[in-house]
């Protein structure tokens, strides 16, 4: 059975003292649910404060990035192993701010894949599409494309310590949201994937988060969906009572 997985990307936001502060509200408030995962991710260069908070809780550690080589002249970025150094248990990867701001394809992304999978790490692979590709109705040829070039060349085991991630472009700190129905359509595509290029087995254990506005207010629906694992929060994790009532709405709904 695949566990929930809520993941707060705290993207380029607060300060170290505010940082601090988030980490700390947040483990000193949580009730952990038994069958489910929670994890933060910082600004790199905070990781290793907020880890310290974090550290020996239920709260785990995640990086927002990583570069795929495992050390050299790669000036001003951050090998898997550093991540691993550090803490961290997870790393997002292919995130629509560095597909579409950043400029990366899914061939630099699946380096990273592989190079995450290979130090330890479980990354986070995000897919989606944008509101013109949805309008033109390719969301599922998008998706597709992006899930086979981000993927490729990933065994049976590594595929099974992957994550998901749909994060519809358009959804993503604009305040709308997919419905629950449209995001469960492309997650069950997502797993239809998975099942044609492994089995039904592999597909069936891959966890598929949904990211894109998710509040409060909306995670239950969402969480209610049969494929949908879990949730990738942007804005609403900058808060710690908003990203504990995810949770909380989250537990309700998978009881």
């Amino acid at each position: 059975m695949r566990r929930l997985l809520i993941v707060g990307n705290w993207k380029m936001n607060l300060d170290r003292q505010a940082s601090l502060a988030l980490a700390k509200g947040l483990v000193e408030r949580l009730v952990m649910p038994t069958d489910m995962d929670i994890a933060i991710c910082p600004p790199a260069v905070y990781l290793d404060a907020v880890g310290s908070v974090v550290n020996q809780t239920p709260v785990q550690l995640g990086a927002q990035d990583m570069y795929c080589e495992s050390n050299g002249a790669f000036t001003g970025e951050i090998s898997a192993s550093m991540l691993v150094d550090l803490g961290c248990r997870y790393v997002i990867l292919g995130h629509s701010e560095r597909r579409h701001v950043l400029g990366e394809s899914d061939p630099q992304i699946n380096s990273k894949v592989l190079a995450a999978l290979a130090a330890g790490l479980i990354p986070i692979v995000c897919v989606g599409e944008t509101l013109d590709e949805r309008e033109a109705g390719t969301t599922v040829e998008v998706v597709r494309r992006q899930f086979d070039g981000s993927m490729a060349g990933l065994t049976t085991y590594q595929i099974s310590r992957t994550v998901l991630a749909y994060e519809p472009v358009w959804a993503i700190g604009t305040g709308r949201v997919a419905t629950p129905e449209q995001a469960q359509d492309v997650h069950a595509d997502l797993r239809m994937m998975i099942e044609k290029r492994y089995n039904t087995d592999v597909a069936s254990v891959v966890p598929i988060q949904y990211g894109g506005s998710v509040k409060p207010e909306n995670a239950a629906a969402l969480l209610s969906q049969p494929d949908i694992d879990g949730a990738l929060v942007g804005g609403a994790s900058l808060q710690a009572e908003a990203f504990l009532g995810i949770v909380a709405e989250s537990k309700e709904e998978k009881v």
